[in-house]
């Protein structure tokens, strides 16, 4: 189907790779702060549904960490055990049945670990958080610079911690699978770990994984070969960055490391 005067570009079908899309309108990956230790609840089914009564292509979940430390608050969603499969695919097959292509946002947040959810905007997770069962607990990221005032300082990775979330994305794409999505995003944005990597502010590391921008852009590049070894070359593969961060990381800069991931 092509556009036409009476059909307008934006509701014609678009195929990426093997998955063809009914239309050219996305919902976005939205965090939604209802997961229990990762899974998803009735909440997200009854968010899903709302949004698929407007017919989108593509519909994205939340952004899901791939593994538990690598999530800001104790409800964000998360795909990092198996027994979150058959809890997610049930979720896809709800959104094939409605005619819409299931996508998950993987992430971690890295240094953004341990805080409260929207409703309390963010907070760093405090003793009176601890007193309740909650908490805080040290995230991860290429240097250890606290994500702002009361949170705690992560851990600057080493090479062991690079390899476990290396690995924790490879598991998480294959669960990502089973589970029925069809289009896997990256979560390189927003100041998560991956931004974290890339950008001069926060990644301070004087190894092959900092100093220069071919450096710090390296990581980013491991990560996304960790998920092409197990997702399918068939299948659509996004990566989210963010164009502008008014931090030493722009334009110019997003569309080399375009360049470069884009032929792993």
């Amino acid at each position: 189907m092509t556009a036409t005067a009476d059909m307008p570009l934006l509701f014609t079908p678009l195929t990426i790779k093997s998955v063809t899309i009914p239309n050219r309108i996305m919902v976005s990956p939205m965090c939604q702060y209802h997961s229990i230790d990762g899974a998803p609840t009735g909440w997200q089914a009854a968010h899903l549904g709302r949004l698929a009564m407007g017919a989108p292509g593509i519909m994205f979940g939340e952004e899901t960490a791939v593994e538990a430390r690598g999530r800001k608050t104790y409800e964000c969603a998360g795909i990092w055990q198996d027994r979150h499969i058959p809890l997610y695919r049930q979720l896809t097959d709800f959104q094939k049945s409605l005619g819409t292509v299931p996508a998950v946002q993987l992430g971690h947040c890295g240094r953004k670990a341990g805080c409260n959810g929207a409703v309390k905007d963010w907070a760093p997770l405090g003793p009176e958080d601890a007193a309740e069962g909650r908490p805080p607990w040290p995230g991860l990221a290429p240097s250890a610079i606290p994500y702002g005032p009361g949170f705690m300082a992560p851990k600057a990775m080493d090479a062991g911690d690079m390899r476990a979330v290396l690995d924790a994305f490879y598991e998480a794409t294959r669960r990502a699978l089973e589970a029925g999505y069809e289009i896997v995003e990256i979560h390189g944005a927003h100041g998560y770990l991956l931004h974290q990597f890339v950008s001069p502010v926060t990644n301070r590391r004087n190894d092959a994984y900092g100093g220069n921008e071919d450096n710090r852009m390296r990581f980013v590049s491991e990560v996304i070969e960790a998920v092409r070894a197990h997702w399918p070359a068939h299948k659509p593969l996004f990566l989210r960055l963010s164009v502008q961060d008014d931090a030493g990381w722009g334009p110019a800069e997003n569309v080399r490391l375009a360049r470069r991931v884009k032929a792993l």
